[in-house]
């Protein structure tokens, strides 16, 4: 799976609004605020099973009500389209989580 290029990885991003690019291009990264820590670890849940599915994990952390993710690609050194399918994934479980 190649890396995306710059323009391809601004061009996705666009869809996801909630998500900022780090420095270098190489990561993207987005911060998920919940009601409390059921629901936060309730979502991280929900992703691991995603992440097992797609063999792609992200690196994250919880504290509370607060989820901090990092997606990049270790074996390309940068940003893929598993990245991009991740992201997507998470926002969805968020959105269907804070309805």
């Amino acid at each position: 799976m190649p890396a995306l290029t710059p323009e391809a990885v601004r061009e996705q991003l666009a869809a996801l609004p909630h998500w900022t690019p780090e420095p270098l291009g190489d990561a993207i990264c987005r911060s998920f605020l919940f009601p409390d820590f059921a629901h936060a670890f309730g979502f991280m849940a929900e992703m691991a099973l995603v992440s097992e599915k797609m063999d792609h994990h992200p690196e994250w952390s919880n504290v509370y009500n607060r989820v901090e993710v990092r997606l990049t690609t270790h074996d390309v050194h940068g940003l893929s389209a598993r990245d991009i399918a991740w992201a997507q994934r998470a926002d969805a479980a968020f959105e269907r989580r804070s309805a």
